[in-house]
């Protein structure tokens, strides 16, 4: 497949990712957030367990490719999806959404270290302009979120588990289909939160039977386009194009997330909101390597 295809791809997954935000969000208002999310991942990773068949692309994993599953359900699954969904449900769309966004930036950052090819002083600028960008958000927020709150911790830490899974998933890329990989990780990560939500929440499966129609129609947009389609195609994408050019995308998640929050949510998007996206862009940019790679090219090409 062509890189522009692969971009097209992670375009498409950024438009669905984005509004995918703004529905988890407005679940969480009717079910707990850990019963929730372990009843969306399942049936996201029995959806995409459902595509893989239809293509006749399932099959078991190698003994050696457990290892893969389990840390990638561990960190993708477990650790990202019960700590956004419990963020969300103490903080705002916009806020989690702008969050989110440094993603790029720690993906770079993380593999960077991670490889031992340490990041430029560029590279470290974009970190720290990007982190701005963060505390310019959550300082400057709207209603009951307005300032730091426990709600946007728990959204740094799910891109911060969600990021180091990438670079899980980049090496098992190598011996498993990441489509694969998704509906395992999936699937077993769903099983784990299941078990926690009953000792967190024990009882709030009763919660399904009085949610309104509309709640539905989220829950399977999240799970089945959002979630199973959206994670199965970037996972791929990862594959393809590597962690750190699929998570420069994120920055397209940012945008759509602030566009899902005014359109559903109708949460109001306010200057600090705009001003803390600005800083993550350019710390993106910069701590992507994006901009590092631009003034390379420029100066070859004005050399030549």
């Amino acid at each position: 497949m062509t890189q522009w295809k692969i971009y097209g791809i992670l375009t498409a997954v950024m438009i669905v990712w984005g509004f995918n935000l703004a529905t988890v969000k407005y679940m969480v208002e009717f079910v707990d957030p850990v019963t929730l999310t372990a009843f969306r991942i399942l049936l996201a990773g029995l959806s995409v367990m459902g595509i893989l068949a239809s293509f006749r692309m399932l099959r078991w994993p190698a003994k050696s490719d457990w290892k893969f599953i389990f840390l990638g359900s561990l960190l993708n699954v477990v650790g990202h999806h019960y700590f956004l969904s419990n963020g969300l449900s103490l903080t705002t769309g916009s806020n989690a959404g702008l969050i989110l966004g440094t993603g790029p930036m720690l993906t770079a950052v993380l593999v960077s270290l991670i490889m031992r090819n340490y990041p430029s002083n560029l590279q470290w600028l974009g970190v720290v302009v990007g982190f701005a960008g963060v505390a310019a958000t959550v300082m400057v927020g709207n209603g009951a979120a307005a300032g730091l709150n426990v709600g946007d911790i728990f959204v740094f830490i799910s891109i911060l588990a969600q990021v180091l899974s990438y670079i899980v998933i980049a090496n098992a890329a190598r011996s498993l289909d990441p489509r694969l990989l998704t509906g395992y990780m999936f699937v077993t990560g769903a099983l784990v939160l299941f078990i926690i939500s009953l000792i967190q929440e024990p009882g709030e499966i009763q919660a399904f039977a009085t949610v309104p129609f509309s709640f539905w129609i989220a829950f399977l947009f999240s799970a089945m386009l959002g979630t199973a389609v959206g994670h199965m195609l970037y996972n791929y994408s990862i594959g393809q194009a590597g962690p750190t050019k699929a998570a420069i995308f994120m920055n397209l998640n940012t945008l759509f997330s602030l566009v899902g929050a005014s359109v559903i949510l109708n949460e109001q998007i306010t200057p600090g909101h705009i001003y803390g996206l600005v800083l993550i862009v350019i710390g993106v940019l910069f701590g992507s390597g994006a901009a590092e790679d631009l003034l390379k090219k420029r100066r070859k090409r004005l050399s030549q």
